[in-house]
């Protein structure tokens, strides 16, 4: 436990780790939004669940929208 929070207090001491930390946050989010808010409007729960569940740095999410949502 000691261990991790040591790994994680080197994270937000370094400005420009904390700073690719937040932009890789923010980039997440707003694909797993997107997604999210597709796949439950196109009533696809299998996909809705899966990428709430997994954290994929939004790739899984990026193929659903490309690749995999439904088409109108």
């Amino acid at each position: 436990m000691t261990e991790s929070f040591n790994q994680l207090q080197t994270i937000f001491d370094d400005p420009t780790k904390m700073t690719v930390f937040i932009l890789l946050l923010l980039w997440s989010f707003i694909w797993k939004g997107i997604a999210l808010w597709k796949a439950g409007k196109n009533g696809q729960m299998v996909w809705f669940v899966a990428m709430f569940i997994l954290n994929t740095v939004g790739i899984l999410e990026i193929l659903y929208i490309g690749f995999f949502q439904k088409k109108k």
